[in-house]
C-alpha cells in the first residue's frame, strides 16, 4: 500500500457539454475509507448515465467522486478498515457510485466481485453496471419467471444484450426490440425468439400476434410514446419495469389501460440505492448469474474498447446509437 502513487490520470469533466468535455487531468489517488478497496483499474465500462452526467442531467449522489464511470475491474492494491471480502493482488469488477474513469477507483467491498473464471478484464469490467441492472429489474422488481414472456426495448444496447441472455437462460420467451435488421439478427442470435425491428414494424402487433394477450414483463428505457404503447403490449397483470426515459418522462396518457388490465408500471435507479441494497443485489448475482457466466451461457457483448484518454471517443461513438453491446475503456 506505501507504493501506490500520489496522483493519477483520471477523467474530469469541467463543465457539461459534448463528448469534448471530457478532459484528462491528474488528480490524487484516493484513500480507502471503512468498508470500500482500492481498485487499480484495468478497464472501466461506458454507460448511458455517464452520458447524462457529462450533459450535466445525472448529478453524483452526495459524497460521490465527480469523475464519471460506473463499473470497472482491476486489480486491488489497498483494503479499508474492515475489509474480510477481498485481499490486495485479487482480481475483481465492482459496481461503483463513480469514478470509474481513472486510473485508481475506490468500491465498497460488497459491491465487488470477482473476476469471473475465462473471461478477460475488459469483459469482466462490462459486466456489474448491466447485470446488475437487469438483475434487480427484471427478476426482483418484474418477477420475470421460467414460461412466461418477456420485452425488452433496445436489444442490442448493454442492458438489452444482457436482458435477452438472462431472459432466455431462466426459461422465458424473449421479444426484443432493435432499429435495424442488422441489430435485429444480433439478437436472435443472443436468444431472443422475436426481434422486431422498431422502424419497419409495430412492438405492440408483434406482441399481441404471437402471443394472443402480450406480454408478461417489459423492460423500457424509452419512456415517451413507449409508455402507452407498453400498456397496450403488456399481458393482463403484466409488469413493466421503467429505467431510463431516452424519449422523455412527461407524457399524457390514459391510465383506463393500466386498470383495466391490472398492470403494474414500477421503476427504480441503482446508482442511488443504498450500499446494503446494492450488496444483496451483487450477492444474487454471484450467486444465480456468476455461474451461467463461467459455463459460456450468458456472455458481455462488447461493441468497441478505447484508451482511457479517449474517453471523449467513446462518448462519441455511444451517442451515435450505433453500437452492439458494451462501449468500454482500457485503462491498465
Amino acid at each position: 500500500m506505501t507504493d501506490l502513487p500520489a496522483t493519477m490520470t483520471a477523467i474530469g469533466l469541467p463543465t457539461p457539454g459534448g463528448p469534448e468535455a471530457l478532459v484528462p487531468e491528474q488528480r490524487p489517488v484516493p484513500t480507502p475509507a471503512k468498508g470500500q478497496i482500492l481498485v487499480k483499474v484495468a478497464a472501466a465500462g461506458v454507460n448511458r448515465p455517464d452520458v447524462m452526467q457529462r450533459k450535466g442531467q445525472y448529478a453524483p449522489p452526495p459524497g460521490a467522486s465527480d469523475i464519471p464511470g460506473l463499473e470497472i475491474s482491476g486489480e486491488v492494491v489497498a483494503l479499508g478498515e474492515g475489509v474480510t471480502r477481498h485481499k490486495l493482488g485479487d482480481k475483481v469488477c465492482a459496481l461503483v457510485v463513480g469514478g470509474g474513469y481513472a486510473e485508481y477507483c475506490l468500491a465498497e467491498e460488497g459491491q465487488a466481485l470477482p473476476v469471473p473464471k475465462g473471461l478477460s478484464m475488459i469483459e469482466a469490467a462490462a459486466l456489474p453496471e448491466t447485470f446488475f441492472t437487469v438483475w434487480t429489474n427484471v427478476f426482483d422488481l418484474g418477477g420475470l419467471k421460467s414460461g412466461e414472456t418477456f420485452l425488452v426495448h433496445g436489444g442490442t444496447s448493454g442492458i438489452g444484450t444482457t436482458a435477452i441472455q438472462l431472459a432466455k437462460a431462466f426459461g422465458a420467451t424473449v421479444f426484443a426490440t432493435a432499429g435495424s435488421a442488422e441489430k435485429c439478427a444480433v439478437c436472435r442470435e443472443l436468444g431472443a425468439d422475436y426481434a422486431i425491428d422498431y422502424k419497419t414494424e409495430d412492438f405492440v402487433e408483434v406482441v399481441k400476434q404471437a402471443t394472443g394477450k402480450g406480454v408478461n414483463v417489459i423492460l423500457d428505457m424509452v419512456g415517451g410514446s413507449y409508455i402507452a404503447r407498453n400498456y397496450e403490449a403488456a399481458a393482463p397483470l403484466g409488469r413493466i419495469v421503467q429505467i431510463a426515459f431516452m424519449e422523455g418522462s412527461k407524457v399524457q396518457i390514459d391510465y383506463m389501460r393500466l386498470m383495466l388490465k391490472r398492470l403494474s408500471h414500477m421503476g427504480s435507479t441503482l446508482r442511488s440505492r443504498p450500499n446494503t441494497e446494492k450488496a444483496a443485489i451483487a450477492a444474487s448475482v454471484l450467486e444465480k448469474v456468476w455461474p451461467l457466466i463461467e459455463a459460456g451461457k450468458v456472455k458481455p457483448v462488447l461493441d468497441q474498447t478505447f484508451k482511457l484518454t479517449d474517453a471523449a471517443a467513446a462518448h462519441a461513438r455511444m451517442e451515435t446509437s450505433l453500437h452492439i453491446g458494451k462501449i468500454m475503456l482500457e485503462v491498465g
